[in-house]
């Protein structure tokens, strides 16, 4: 650092010996060319060969010749804000990947999970009920379509579902259990038997326990994936920042206006360099509070997401909870069957036969057997091991610009280093705090108010800790 300095003096005693009429050659501006060239910064050929008065310059102006002309300023203006974008993606790139890799993993995992759970409770009505099993599983198969799609994110009632299912499956089971004749019913009877249903309510207390049971263990699992596209968003939001004017000639200042005076390897003064990134950062540091939230409401959710709640646990008995449906169905049927002609009336029977059992049993059940054996531990193992991992980040936001200037940026302590006009021991001026309200006393950097697309980032934030 202490060779730049002195290039700085020797430019300075060559021009004043070139203007007292000494004979020797001005000073070249081939370093700052190479460097232009080096990062692609540009067309070389508007750079001048030799410094000159920078009158047109109206970032990087010093009463020194330069080696900068208006178009340079432009083209590391742009650059200066490039850099700083790259700097930031790379800092937040480990936590990009842990929330976007756990996030295709649990959806994964609970893609494998609903399947699993499809495929016990057909396998049910297989072994157990063959000769309604084509036409339950059809009823099965739309009710895991359904869980699938709320867990995803559709707005779709699991209370509805679950009823629709036991809607469904009431004409199949009087038609086969409770009912049993040579042929099958109507299609209207059907319909009629599925309408009244609710009233009748041939399998007892089950299809309220069904509804209390999916409510409780689908919505935290549906809230979990969605938080984790939540934080994938916020960190895409904050790491395509849009830099305000004031910003982006303050980093042009800190980061390139040296070039001009030919300190092409200077860096800035640490407090310089908190001062400007703080600046900049400022609506960011405002994501600190509910980032905090966001991780702590994640861990609470998680711990909530294991036990007799838990999705595992729920969808891997449900075939247990329809057995026991079936089972009421049949001890109430002369019950049920007297209800039903009152609503009814006798069954009406058309001359088809439904098919047998048709579900490939065999299908997937390796790999899912595999997953069963110990999902539940595996799940909330997993869940634990992310949670901590992502605890690690709780500061991210709060300590960014310490981070960026600390890792990348700044000069080390100690050392001379450029404080927006020279290269000095040490930047004097305050530096001032993170945040929106500390930037009043910026010496760098103007900031009006918090970002409208960073405000609308923390109030999704807002709205998630609060589900």
């Amino acid at each position: 650092m202490g060779g730049k300095s002195l290039s700085v003096l020797r430019l300075g005693v060559l021009l004043l010996a070139a203007a007292s009429g000494d004979a020797e050659p001005p000073p070249s501006c081939e370093g700052v060319r190479k460097v232009f060239q080096l990062r692609q910064l540009g067309p070389l050929r508007g750079i001048p060969e030799s410094p000159r008065a920078g009158a047109d310059l109206q970032v990087c102006t010093s009463k020194k010749p330069t080696c900068c002309t208006k178009k340079m300023e432009d083209r590391y203006q742009t650059a200066a804000k490039q850099d700083i974008q790259q700097v930031l993606q790379a800092s937040s790139a480990t936590l990009k990947f842990l929330i976007s890799h756990n996030a295709a993993a649990f959806q994964e995992t609970f893609e494998t999970l609903i399947r699993l759970a499809e495929n016990y409770t057909s396998t049910l009505f297989c072994n157990a009920y063959r000769n309604m099993a084509a036409e339950a599983t059809t009823r099965v198969q739309e009710l895991f379509t359904d869980i699938g799609l709320f867990i995803f994110g559709t707005d779709v009632s699991t209370e509805e579902f679950v009823n629709k299912f036991f809607d469904t499956l009431f004409p199949v089971v009087y038609n086969h259990v409770i009912n049993p004749g040579l042929t099958d019913i109507s299609l209207e009877y059907a319909e009629c038997l599925r309408m009244a249903r609710r009233d009748i309510r041939p399998f007892g207390n089950v299809p309220k326990k069904a509804v209390g049971q999916m409510g409780r263990s689908l919505l935290p699992s549906r809230t979990f994936l969605q938080a984790l596209n939540l934080g994938i968003e916020v960190i895409n939001t904050t790491d395509h920042l849009h830099f305000s004017k004031d910003c982006g000639r303050a980093l042009l200042r800190m980061q390139y206006c040296p070039h001009c005076q030919g300190l092409t390897l200077s860096r800035p003064c640490m407090g310089y360099c908190l001062n400007v990134i703080r600046g900049c950062l400022a609506s960011v540091a405002e994501v600190d509070l509910h980032w905090r939230g966001y991780i702590q409401a994640l861990e609470e959710l998680s711990s909530a997401m294991s036990g007799t709640h838990a999705i595992e646990h729920i969808l891997l008995n449900f075939h247990s909870l329809v057995d026991d449906a079936l089972l009421q169905a049949r001890v109430n049927g002369p019950e049920v069957t007297e209800q039903v002609k009152k609503v009814c009336g006798p069954p009406v029977r058309k001359p088809t036969q439904s098919p047998g059992c048709s579900f490939g049993q065999n299908k997937d059940n390796q790999g899912l057997k595999m997953f069963s054996r110990d999902s539940e531990e595996t799940l909330a193992h997993r869940r634990k091991e992310f949670i901590s991992h992502l605890r690690l980040y709780r500061a991210f936001y709060g300590g960014l610009a310490d981070q960026l200037c600390g890792n990348e940026l700044a000069a080390a302590d100690g050392h001379p280093c450029w404080n927006g006009e020279d290269v000095v021991g040490s930047y004097t001026h305050r530096v001032v705090g993170s945040g929106i309200k500390a930037q009043s006393a910026n010496p760098e950097v103007r900031v009006k108010g918090t970002d409208p697309v960073i405000s609308q980032i923390i109030d999704k934030l807002k709205h998630v800790i609060q589900v």
